[in-house]
């Protein structure tokens, strides 16, 4: 094989390649990337463990407040450190738009174990039950605690991948500026 013939099979082997990948990303695109701060939140629907037994909410029930979504386990160690601040944060600016939303990521079954950990912390604002185990394909999230907070118009506006103090000045400001924002 001649060198000229070499490089012809290399191109033709990008080329295939290049194809393949356009062809991949016009496809499945979305299922490439993280969800990530600028794109629209993607809809869930989970159970609301303070509802009747099969009661299920979704990102719509929020429409046109401020959301933290909280992705939390109830064997997390940071889950719980961060908890006592949430609840803080949701005391504080529930009243001016601020729905905090907590889902549970833990197996099916766990129901009463989330209903003790919601007790035990005094959590005031909505724990939801992803036990349909499909959050993790919607959210991509890489483990627990991971938090999204999310516009008046449903846009991610700050992704966090650990557990946070939420009711630090620094996380209050942003998320009171967000309040102000008009939804429209």
């Amino acid at each position: 094989m001649t060198v000229k013939q070499q490089w012809m099979v290399v191109a033709g082997v990008v080329a295939v390649l290049g194809i393949g990948l356009f062809i991949g990303t016009r496809t499945i695109g979305d299922e490439f990337y993280d969800v990530r701060v600028g794109s629209e939140a993607p809809g869930f629907l989970a159970v609301d463990m303070a509802a009747p037994e099969g009661a299920n909410k979704s990102l719509s029930d929020y429409r046109g407040q401020v959301v933290l979504l909280n992705i939390w386990a109830t064997w997390c160690e940071p889950c719980r450190a961060e908890m006592p601040s949430i609840e803080a944060l949701h005391k504080d600016l529930e009243s001016e738009g601020l729905a905090v939303v907590a889902v549970s990521v833990d197996d099916p079954g766990a129901s009463a174990a989330i209903r003790e950990f919601a007790t035990e912390y005094n959590l005031t604002f909505d724990i939801l039950h992803d036990q349909t185990q499909l959050f993790r394909g919607v959210y991509r999230y890489f483990g627990v605690p991971e938090t999204y907070v999310i516009d008046r118009k449903g846009v991610i506006r700050r992704k966090e991948i650990r557990a946070h103090d939420w009711n630090a000045p620094e996380q209050r400001v942003f998320i009171e500026r967000l309040l102000q924002e008009s939804g429209a």
